[in-house]
């Protein structure tokens, strides 16, 4: 309906511009909302106070002319010119009534457009570190990221989904140390655990499978192992004057590993660390409904000599300085607040280095746009990256960074504990496994990415109105309770795409009902343009509670068979809708409950 009165709109500034009523000025697109109180129609325009000057009229005089050129449509019932120059439009009954056929006919394409066709956008989310299992954190990034991308794509815009993983660096080397450490101890080898290790039961589990699989084939001598090390620092319950360093212990330690283990050894406990959580990471998004095109290695950057290629495109612009032994990267000159390195003293290039290589690589696959979704403890980040860009001769604009604030768990008004194997942070499995992938979806969504979010756990499994995604869920269970109903009664129920009987439709529920199903593509489209799943969430609450209030107030299977054919017809596309709906956040739409 709304691109119906904007079509509206264009032809009749096209008729005032081929009269020259419009002058020489260029013509923006003209804005429709809707109207905030229903006493001034379904929509209104500024369109006249904005194309007002360059007419050389009063607004109102430009909004009479618009008024008067506007072709004849049997889906406007009236017109009005407000204040200043508002053009206001209400809707004829007509139009309302004749969504139902166009929702029953177009069925799971209802709300869908070709708003974005011909512009490819690559989104890129969670990309955690490889060196531990998702946390509740990760999930809300994970829907927040799937919700954005399946909105973009229901728009018309060509999405490709990506992980970016981070397969090499001084973490994994961390991981995969702490690995053939605690290998060790299954052997029967006495350490101390560097204070900088990973010490999750899932590094356990990788090391049992190492030992079950190689048995004592990786063992060392830990006493000389340790002998030539620098000092760990002091452990939580160790005198505080103990000296040591625990990076630069770590740092020696992963030397030793490497030197003791040999690089073909090295590297398969690398692999198997690497591949083992990798897969757990795959595995989990999978069961949570989020899949990629794309696992996109860093490593590759590497050996595809892409950083090399970053750096010298930086330094024959001029933008990197030696200083110290380091390559230096000038990003004070883009607003960032310091100068970041690149090239270390040793000559091994740092992350930031690669995540440069990365998104000149993101632009060089010819993606419109490119969306990263980062936890809001990045923010920092985002400046530098795109002074990087800028420096590189690349538009930054095409690069949006998305920050999503933490999710903290309640549980009886307190914050949840929820029991971990690592002891450390609630993964997303045992978060998934208490609630359920659909309210887990649901509640991540529900907020601006922005907002730290407050997941009540217990209101996330009642079955109550009070629970958002059990009251969407229940009003979709409800409708298909109907119909079996009608079924077991022996009534016909025929949900043809037709208009037959809907004039009917005249209860205020029934309005009510028919003008929020006419909303539901803009909601769509203005979540998807706005990164903004929340907007949509907020709209199957809205329509849920249209269909519940019906539902108590109005019979459907009345002896009246034609008004009973209209109201099924009715339910019938808000069925749809919700189920539409649903599944472009993620979450299912049952039939029973």
């Amino acid at each position: 309906m709304k691109q119906h009165i904007l079509d509206l709109l264009r032809q009749a500034l096209d008729r005032l511009a081929e009269d020259g009523v419009l002058g020489d000025a260029e013509r923006p697109e003209p804005q429709l909302e809707r109207a905030r109180d229903p006493a001034h129609g379904d929509f209104a325009t500024n369109i006249a106070l904005v194309l007002a000057k360059p007419a050389r009229l009063k607004p109102r005089d430009l909004a009479e002319r618009l008024v008067a050129a506007l072709p004849e449509s049997s889906e406007v019932a009236r017109l009005e010119i407000a204040g200043p120059g508002f053009i206001n439009f209400t809707l004829a009954e007509r139009a309302y009534q004749e969504l139902v056929p166009r929702i029953l006919e177009q069925g799971h394409d209802f709300g869908r457009s070709r708003l974005g066709a011909g512009q490819r956008v690559q989104v890129e989310f969670v990309s955690a570190n490889p060196t531990g299992p998702l946390h509740v954190g990760h999930g809300r990034g994970a829907a927040y990221g799937a919700v954005v991308a399946d909105l973009l794509q229901a728009v018309g815009f060509e999405v490709h989904r990506e992980y970016y993983v981070n397969d090499a660096g001084r973490q994994m080397d961390i991981l995969a140390t702490s690995v053939w450490l605690r290998y060790l101890e299954l052997c029967g080898e006495a350490l101390r655990f560097p204070s900088n290790g990973y010490r999750g039961d899932y590094v356990w589990d990788i090391a049992a499978t190492l030992h079950r699989e190689h048995g004592d084939d990786y063992r060392v001598d830990t006493a000389e192992l340790f002998a030539a090390l620098p000092p760990d620092a002091p452990l939580e319950g160790e005198p505080a004057d103990q000296a040591g360093d625990k990076e630069a212990h770590i740092d020696a330690l992963i030397a030793a590993a490497k030197q003791g283990l040999g690089d073909n050894r090295y590297r398969y406990v690398f692999e198997l660390g690497l591949n083992t959580i990798l897969d757990d990471i795959r595995a989990d998004l999978a069961e949570f409904g989020v899949e990629y095109q794309e696992w996109y290695s860093e490593r590759s950057l590497t050996e595809r000599g892409a950083v090399n290629k970053a750096i010298e495109r930086l330094r024959e612009s001029g933008h990197v300085y030696e200083q110290q032994g380091a390559l230096w990267f000038r990003s004070t000159d883009f607003g960032d607040e310091k100068d970041r390195v690149v090239v270390r003293e040793n000559g091994q290039s740092t992350y930031f280095a690669s995540d440069i290589a990365y998104h000149m690589d993101k632009l060089e696959r010819g993606f419109d746009r490119v969306i990263d979704i980062w936890g809001a403890d990045h923010h920092g980040y985002v400046p530098r990256v795109k002074a990087a860009l800028q420096a590189l001769g690349d538009d930054a604009s095409r690069l949006d960074v998305l920050l999503v604030q933490f999710a903290i768990l309640y549980r009886g008004g307190e914050k949840a504990q929820m029991s971990t194997r690592s002891g450390e942070f609630v993964t997303l499995r045992e978060l998934r496994r208490e609630v359920g992938r659909d309210a887990a979806r649901f509640f991540y969504v529900m907020r601006r990415c922005e907002q730290h979010l407050d997941f009540d756990l217990d209101l996330a499994k009642s079955e109550s109105s009070d629970n958002p995604v059990y009251y969407v869920q229940y009003a979709h269970a409800r409708i298909c309770a109907v119909l079996r109903q009608a079924a077991e009664r022996g009534l016909a129920i025929e949900p043809s795409a037709s208009a037959t009987h809907l004039e009917r439709l005249v209860e205020p529920h029934e309005q009510a009902l028919l003008r929020t199903l006419g909303r539901y593509p803009e909601v769509v489209e203005q979540a998807a343009l706005k990164a903004e799943p929340h907007q949509l969430t907020h709209y199957l609450r809205e329509l849920a509670n249209d269909l519940h209030t019906y539902y108590n107030a109005h019979p459907f299977l009345v002896e009246d068979s034609a008004l009973r054919d209209a109201r099924i017809k009715l339910i019938l596309a808000t069925r749809q809708v919700l189920r539409n709906g649903l599944g472009l956040i993620g979450v299912s739409a049952p039939e029973t409950m």
